[in-house]
């Protein structure tokens, strides 16, 4: 009977057969030509246990975006294991198809390319979503052609490895799937390990976790792969195929009834959990069994910038071990969206905004028990009391923060702060500088008017007391209140004398007499310049200890107007750094141009580093650092910025503790540098100069950073650039020599028979390489100061410079 249907219903069998086909490739391989497009009820491509699927995630925070992912499949809040990464988010409508030639290509409505699955050579065949979570895109021979498990995003399956060289990524925020700043990555010497790094350049940050796992003594011991196991044993596996667990304490949840991962979050925070594949309600959650680090707030920043938390801003630890995020009082969120991002004052606060008079009327102390901003200090002052660090920040315009420590230190902090930890596990007290109120804005009037009103009311009760007293009485103190008057009005004209010039009134101007008085008829030369002759003098005044300073005659500026000199001048006082020398007046008379410069003790570096005695390597990196900051603010940090031009050894000056301060860092602003780049005539000494100023570009900070390079090779070595007297023909130009030493991996023949440096071969390498860095002849290679600094510290990872090095130039 059924064969005498058969014939009837074959044509409708043919049109099902499509559908049939389609039911039965579900679950199973997915064929070439296949596609799932971007919308809320697209279909995607599941394994055969349907644990997990590939299609596309509709994002939260934005209806029309789609991300094309990877997820488990039977667990109701849909967890993504596996994502497109690097990749902007696809538009509605988005399609992404199974290719013959190039396997899974992501393309928007437009059919413009925004992802595809990359693999050397060969043709698609088909692709499957398999029961692992691995999504393989298979060519002829059955063979993988690209699988997910080996481009991993954020998260680790069970049997997916990394294998040395291999890292997670962390997303920028919970529903960004952009690259984010944290890393967790199997190293090529067996250490699995936490670091940051930074987006924009993707340099290597230093790990705030590391497991241990390289084997100096034997490394073939050492770890060469990071697994999951089905079971949840979460570990790196070593050579000798013994297991070093990276679970701190046993929870007991061994078993492949649950579904485990490990994922890096965007916070930072590895997280190991796992889910009960078989919940006994609808209500069950992923439980977290581990976190790595144990506690993020407090491990492993320290060094390294800003941590989980944006910069000014305090980490504490919610109970499920995740970082939060706030700012201090007075402070608010730069991004209002973005509860990790950097912290801004909102109130106005430094040198420049505060009145020259105190600062102590002007701010509160708001006090944190606990707490802590651990890395860049201004100042240490030890032993010292609670309430002398409260008065010592008070007092200075540049501290910020105040942190009391060990019931004895005092260090203080400036801006900006790279992060902030609060635990029960910190033994400090922070003090934030938090301006009052009725200062919020920077109200100098509200002072004046204080001022004004309390000289009102003197002024009533002194008029009280003439009219009240004998007529003798009454002569004598209208005698004094007209000598008080007098001196007030030229006091007051002597100040608008100054303000009119255009310099502030905080630097004293003297006249050519006084200088040539206080430096004994400019007796005692200290040294010459290419901007004239340094004298030593002393400062003698009645209300004050007599004081030592040293003059600068300038010779250069007599072709200047007395506005630009009296403005440059202005400039260079306004610039507060402890790593700068510090001016201290001037004098601007007829002819006459000269600068008053605190008296640095110790004398220049040149003499330092090229004298008798070798200083200590200890020594000379701390230099080496403090000018790498003195820099750093004047390319940063000054407005104008100031482009030095002339940086070497005689121009780095030593107070008595040997701490760095450059000098004459406000001359080459004097000489009309007052622009970002310049095309002027070469300026510098022969053996600083950097390329640039030969050819038809335009100059810019990067000039300093070039003889910086110089400089900071000297430093290294304890000898002159251009040394003749070396005996051996490649050592003559240090800079050839140093490029040629680390070319062959011989560094430690830099320093030879200094025992300090070589015990640190590590820095020893790390200041060589940021030195050719800084010598490139390609300017677009020089790091920034900002760069540098971050390099010496320790804060960035140093990437090998390029070879072969730049040439010397002997001009």
């Amino acid at each position: 009977m059924a064969s005498i249907f058969l014939p009837f219903f074959s044509p409708y069998l043919l049109l099902l057969l499509p559908l049939v086909v389609a039911q039965s490739s579900a679950g199973g391989n997915i064929r070439v030509g296949s596609s799932i497009e971007a919308t809320r009820d697209a279909k995607p491509w599941v394994s055969p246990s349907s644990d997990f699927a590939m299609g596309f995630q509709q994002l939260e925070n934005d209806n029309d975006l789609f991300q094309l992912a990877v997820w488990h499949y039977k667990i109701p809040r849909r967890t993504i294991v596996w994502y497109a990464s690097g990749t902007k988010q696809a538009p509605r409508r988005s399609k992404v198809e199974l290719t013959a030639d190039r396997g899974l290509v992501l393309t928007d409505p437009k059919g413009q390319l925004i992802w595809r699955s990359e693999f050397a050579i060969g043709d698609v065949s088909f692709a499957r979503m398999n029961d692992t979570g691995n999504f393989v895109v298979y060519g002829s021979s059955s063979e993988p052609l690209w699988e997910s498990f080996e481009n991993p995003t954020d998260t680790l399956l069970p049997n997916q490895v990394i294998q040395r060289g291999g890292k997670l990524s962390s997303r920028q925020k919970e529903n960004n799937f952009s690259k984010g700043r944290f890393q967790f990555q199997l190293r090529e010497d067996g250490n699995a390990l936490l670091n940051t790094i930074n987006i924009e350049s993707e340099f290597f940050y230093f790990a705030y976790y590391t497991s241990g796992t390289d084997d100096q003594a034997n490394k073939t011991n050492s770890g060469y792969q990071v697994r999951l196991d089905e079971d949840g044993s979460f570990y790196v596996l070593r050579g000798n195929n013994q297991r070093h667990s990276l679970i701190g304490e046993d929870d007991g949840v061994h078993s492949a009834d649950y579904y485990h991962r490990a994922t890096l979050n965007f916070d930072g925070v590895l997280t190991l959990s796992s889910y009960p594949k078989n919940p006994i309600s609808s209500n069950v959650n992923w439980s977290v069994r581990t976190t790595i680090p144990d506690n993020i707030c407090i491990t492993g920043f320290n060094r390294f910038g800003s941590g989980t938390c944006g910069y000014n801003s305090i980490c504490t630890l919610k109970p499920d071990k995740r970082p939060q995020c706030k700012c201090p009082r007075g402070y608010s969120l730069s991004d209002p969206n973005d509860e990790f991002g950097n912290c801004r004052a909102d109130f106005m606060q430094g040198c420049e905004a505060d009145p020259q008079s105190s600062h102590e009327g002007l701010y509160d102390l708001d006090e944190l028990q606990n707490t802590d901003w651990p890395t860049f200090d201004q100042e240490v002052i030890s032993p010292c009391s609670v309430d002398a660090c409260k008065a010592y920040c008070l007092q200075d315009c540049l501290c910020t923060v105040a942190i009391f420590n060990n019931g004895k230190d005092c260090v203080k902090k400036t801006l900006p702060l790279p992060y902030g930890r609060q635990d029960r596990q910190v033994n400090t007290i922070a003090f934030v500088k938090v301006r009052k109120p009725e200062f919020a804005h920077g109200n100098p009037p509200i002072i004046s008017t204080v001022y004004e009103k309390r000289n009102r009311n003197s002024l009533t009760v002194l008029i009280s007391v003439l009219l009240g007293s004998s007529v003798f009485v009454n002569f004598v103190l209208l005698g004094l209140l007209c000598m008080a008057s007098s001196f007030l009005y030229h006091k007051r004209v002597s100040r608008n004398h100054s303000n009119k010039n255009g310099i502030q009134s905080s630097l004293r101007c003297f006249s050519y007499k006084e200088l040539e008085d206080a430096t004994n008829g400019f007796g005692t030369e200290l040294g010459r310049g290419s901007f004239g002759i340094v004298y030593k003098g002393v400062i003698k005044s009645d209300s004050q200890d007599p004081i030592e300073v040293a003059v600068k005659k300038l010779d250069r500026v007599v072709e200047d107007t007395d506005k630009e000199f009296r403005t440059e001048v202005s400039v260079i006082a306004q610039t507060h750094h402890r790593n700068l020398v510090k001016l201290l007046g001037y004098c601007d008379e007829g002819r006459y141009r000269m600068l008053v410069y605190e008296y640095m003790r110790n004398g220049t570096l040149a003499s330092f580093l090229f004298g008798d005695l070798k200083p200590s390597w200890n020594q000379r990196t701390q230099i080496a650092v403090g000018i790498a900051r003195g820099l750093c603010y004047l390319h940063e940090d000054c407005s104008p910025q100031i482009i030095h031009c002339d940086i070497k050894p005689q121009n780095i000056l030593l107070n008595d503790y040997h701490e760095a301060r450059i000098s004459d860092f406000g001359l080459s602003k004097l000489l009309g540098i007052d622009q970002s780049f310049t095309n002027t005539a070469i300026r510098g000494t022969k053996g600083y100069v950097a390329p640039e100023w030969f050819k038809t570009v335009p100059v810019t900070v990067k000039v300093d950073v070039y003889s910086f390079g110089v400089l900071l090779l000297e430093i290294i070595c304890c000898r002159r650039n251009v040394a003749m007297d070396v005996g051996e023909e490649e050592r003559v130009i240090l800079t050839d020599w140093a490029c040629d030493c680390f070319s062959e991996g011989v560094v430690d023949a830099l320093v030879e028979n200094d025992a300090e440096a070589l015990m640190e071969k590590t820095k020893l390498e790390r200041f060589v390489m940021v030195a050719l860095w800084c010598i490139q002849e390609d300017i677009s290679l020089r790091p920034t100061m900002k760069k540098v600094l971050l390099m010496l510290e320790e804060m960035i990872m140093v990437a090998p410079p390029p070879l072969p090095c730049p040439s010397y130039m002997l001009a």
